[in-house]
C-alpha cells in the first residue's frame, strides 16, 4: 500500500466538486485504462458543457458574418458576438466595450500592443521584463527593440520564484518606457504584485502592459482598480474556446496606435488616394472575426460567473496545501518556485529523473502533466535546469487526484531507482 499518510491540515471545502466535474464531459474518460487525472490546466483548461452548447448552438441556429448583415441570421449572430465583448468587458470592469479587442490570444494580443507602441520608442528607450515571462512577453518586445534601437531589460526573481523588487525599483529611470509583466507566471505560480509595480510605474510615466493569461482561471482582475494601461489573456485558458483572446487597452492609446492588420472592417473609408480607420474596437479587428469562438468565451464567463468564487479559490488553495504536503513522500523531488503567493501550479524535479520520461510513466497512468521548458527559457536558464515537469491545478480537481499524482510519482521514483 503506498503510503500517503502525511497529516492533512487541507479541509475539503463545501464547493461540490463532483458536481462540477459532471460540467466537463471530457473529464469522465479513461486515459490508458486508468481514470483520467488532467493536470495540465496551466497550458489549456478544459470546456464546460455550457461552452459547448453555447458554440454548438450558435452553428445550428445564427451562424452568419457579423456586422452589416442585412437580415435576421446576422441579426442574430452580431448580437451574440457584441453581447459576448459586453460580458468580457464586464468580467474584466473595463469602461467601455471600445477597449475590449478580440485576438487571437495572448500571444497576438501583445504582439499587437508591442507593434503599436514601436512609433513611440527610439534608440536607447527601455523595455522592462522579468526573468519569469513567459515567451509570448519576451520576443515581441525584442523584435521591436531590434527595430527601434530600445532595450529589452530583464528584472531579476529570488531563489524562491518571488519577483526581486529590488531589482524592479532600480531598474526603473528615465530611459524606460514600458513594463510588461506577467500577473502569474505559468511556471512558477507566482501571483505578483501588479497593482504595486503598475503604481511605481506609472510615476515615472511608464506605459504597463499585464500578461493575464493565467491568472484569469483564478481571479478575477479588475483593470480599472489595477489602473494598467492594457491587459491580455487568452480564452482557451479561462474554459473557453482556442483561437480567441483578449487586449483590453486604455481608449486614449488605443487611439493613438495604429492599426495591426488591413483589410476589412477596420476601415471606415477606402479610396487609392486615402483609407481611413474605423471607430474602436474594430480599427484592430480586421477581417471576419472568430464569432463561434468569442460566443463561447462569453459562455465561459458566464459559467464562471454562476461559480462561488471565493469557494473555488479556497479548493484551489487545498489543492495547493495537499500537493505541498506530500513533496516529502517522494525522494529526491524539488519544487521550483516556493514564493508565499502562488496559483495552484507545482513546477518540479526529481533527482537522477529527466521530465520527459516523469511525463510519459505518469501518461501511462492516466495522468497527465506538462515537461519541458515551458516557453520559459531565461527562467529555466536562472534555476539552471534544463525543464521541469508541471502539474497544475483547476477547480475541477480533487484532493483525491492530488493523491493518485503522488501515487504514481513514488512508483517512477522507485521505478528508477
Amino acid at each position: 500500500m503506498t503510503d500517503l499518510s502525511v497529516a492533512s491540515t487541507a479541509k475539503r471545502t463545501t464547493f461540490d466538486v463532483d458536481a462540477i466535474r459532471r460540467d466537463f464531459p471530457i473529464l469522465s474518460q479513461q486515459v490508458n485504462g486508468k481514470p483520467l487525472v488532467y493536470l495540465d490546466n496551466g497550458a489549456s483548461a478544459q470546456k464546460p458543457e455550457a461552452v459547448l452548447k453555447a458554440m454548438d448552438r450558435y452553428y445550428r441556429e445564427m451562424h452568419s458574418n457579423v456586422h452589416r448583415g442585412a437580415h435576421t441570421l446576422g441579426d442574430r449572430a452580431t448580437a451574440a458576438f457584441e453581447g459576448a465583448r459586453e460580458t468580457v468587458r464586464s468580467f474584466l470592469n473595463a469602461e467601455s466595450t471600445r477597449e475590449i479587442i478580440w485576438t487571437r490570444g495572448t500571444t497576438e494580443a501583445i504582439n499587437l500592443v508591442a507593434n503599436g507602441l514601436a512609433p513611440r520608442l527610439k534608440a536607447g528607450d527601455e523595455i522592462l521584463v522579468s526573468y519569469m515571462e513567459h515567451h509570448a512577453n519576451i520576443v515581441p518586445w525584442q523584435m521591436i527593440a531590434e527595430r527601434t534601437g530600445a532595450k529589452v531589460v530583464p528584472v531579476q526573481v529570488t531563489p524562491d520564484g518571488e519577483l526581486d523588487m529590488e531589482s524592479f525599483t532600480s531598474l526603473l529611470n528615465e530611459k524606460t518606457r514600458v513594463l510588461a509583466i506577467t500577473h502569474v507566471s505559468n511556471v512558477l505560480g507566482t501571483v505578483n504584485p501588479v497593482a504595486a509595480l503598475i503604481e511605481q510605474a506609472k510615476a515615472h510615466g511608464i506605459i504597463t502592459l499585464v500578461d493575464g493569461a493565467q491568472a484569469v482561471p483564478h481571479y478575477q482582475p479588475d483593470v480599472r482598480a489595477l489602473g494598467c494601461d492594457f491587459y491580455v489573456f487568452s480564452s482557451h485558458k479561462l474554459f473557453g474556446p482556442t483561437g480567441i483572446g483578449i487586449l483590453y487597452g486604455k481608449a486614449q492609446l488605443l487611439e493613438e496606435m495604429p492599426p495591426y492588420q488591413g483589410g476589412g472592417e477596420m476601415i471606415e473609408l477606402v479610396s487609392f488616394e486615402r483609407t481611413t480607420w474605423n471607430t474602436l474596437p474594430y480599427k484592430f479587428e480586421a477581417g471576419t472575426p472568430a464569432i463561434a469562438e468569442a460566443v463561447g468565451l462569453g459562455a465561459a464567463i458566464d459559467y464562471l460567473n454562476g461559480l462561488d468564487r471565493s469557494a473555488m479559490e479556497a479548493a484551489e488553495a487545498a489543492l495547493l496545501e495537499r500537493a505541498n504536503q506530500l513533496v516529502e513522500t517522494v525522494p529526491g523531488m524539488e519544487i521550483i518556485g516556493t514564493a508565499k503567493q502562488k496559483v495552484p501550479v507545482m513546477s518540479f524535479k526529481i533527482a537522477g529523473l529527466h521530465p520527459s520520461d516523469i511525463g510519459t510513466l505518469l501518461d501511462q497512468q492516466g495522468i497527465a502533466i506538462r515537461t519541458g521548458h515551458h516557453c520559459a527559457m531565461p527562467l529555466m536558464d536562472f534555476y539552471g535546469v534544463p525543464g521541469t515537469a508541471r502539474a497544475s491545478f483547476a477547480f475541477y480537481n480533487t484532493l483525491d487526484e492530488v493523491d493518485t499524482l503522488f501515487t504514481a510519482l513514488q512508483k517512477v521514483q522507485r521505478l528508477f531507482a
